[in-house]
């Protein structure tokens, strides 16, 4: 991700002023809740990726650092909300929103963020780029739903959980490339195969996710967390359907009945390395990432698109 950074690194330093002036209120508790975000936000992936497209069919104007800051909102907006409906006391090993102000103000602080990225864009009649996002918001929450319909039956199919990613997680990554190429150019040509790019990244970017909870690639001990909260994830859903009638049964009767015991999670967790979900699930991952390049490679050559395959050389190899 060196190579990203160096690239974006004036974008970057830009960014981090525009955003914290965006979300200012002067209301003294909402700048104190914005300061506690700003002071432990993540690595910033969205943004970068809004920077990095935009670089690669042109140069950065000031509507790419309203596209960056726009997509930060809503995304910020949706960790907020999603910790208020996960019950999540932490976020990033520090204590969430909620955890700190209570589930009424969180969901408050996550409708103020939402609303400065609406205002941002109609302010500036960023009209194709909200649509782009709002769009992919959307997705999300479809996403999300599907996911909990499935969950409580655990009856997912694999065609089903690829739906579910690209709406969940790929979306929101694929309308950061989709937004940051069209900020620059307005060539919806060039905004789709970049949206195309960012979806099948955000798909390899999830199953990476999902491995992680097996201990993939030496990465630490397996954590189960997925199975204790009864996702259905591609290493588990291949398992399912390539095991006997008998060991299906057994691993569906844990994760329903026995998903808190931590003898019967390592035993499903070893009943799907051993029936090849794992290996699976990381020829799915490598072959997503690779259709991604393979669109990347449709734009011309650049630092630019070099930086861009070192970020999506990041995605599949970090180890969180």
């Amino acid at each position: 991700m060196k190579l990203a950074k160096k690239v974006i690194e004036e974008e970057l330093r830009i960014f981090e002023d525009r955003f914290s002036a965006n979300v200012k209120s002067g209301n003294g508790l909402l700048d104190r809740i914005m300061n506690f975000i700003i002071k432990r936000k993540g690595k910033q992936m969205r943004p970068m990726f809004v920077f990095l497209a935009a670089k690669i069919v042109g140069d950065t104007q000031e509507r790419t650092f309203r596209a960056a800051s726009l997509i930060e909102l809503l995304h910020t907006a949706t960790l907020v909300h999603d910790d208020v409906v996960d019950e999540a006391n932490m976020r990033r090993g520090f204590f969430s929103i909620n955890a700190i102000w209570k589930n009424k103000v969180a969901v408050l602080v996550g409708d103020y963020l939402l609303s400065k990225g609406l205002l941002l864009s109609v302010e500036h009649q960023d009209f194709t780029i909200l649509k782009i996002v709002s769009t992919a918001v959307k997705e999300m929450s479809e996403g999300e739903l599907l996911q909990i319909e499935k969950t409580r039956k655990l009856d997912i199919k694999e065609e089903v959980y690829f739906e579910i990613i690209r709406s969940k997680t790929a979306s929101l990554l694929a309308a950061a490339c989709s937004a940051g190429a069209w900020s620059v150019n307005e060539n919806m040509e060039e905004a789709d195969r970049m949206r195309l790019f960012g979806e099948k990244l955000g798909i390899s970017f999830q199953i990476k996710d999902d491995l992680f909870d097996y201990g993939h690639d030496n990465i630490g001990k397996p954590t189960g967390i997925d199975i204790k909260e009864k996702k259905m994830t591609l290493p588990l859903i291949y398992t399912l359907q390539h095991v006997d009638e008998a060991t299906r049964r057994k691993i569906i009767y844990i994760v329903k009945n026995q998903n808190t015991q931590k003898d019967k999670v390592a035993e499903v967790i070893d009943l799907v390395n051993k029936n090849g979900g794992i290996d699976y699930a990381r020829l799915k991952m490598e072959a997503y990432q690779q259709e991604a390049i393979d669109i990347l490679h449709t734009f011309p050559a650049s630092e630019a698109r070099a930086a861009m395959e070192d970020l999506v050389a990041y995605v599949t190899s970090r180890k969180y």
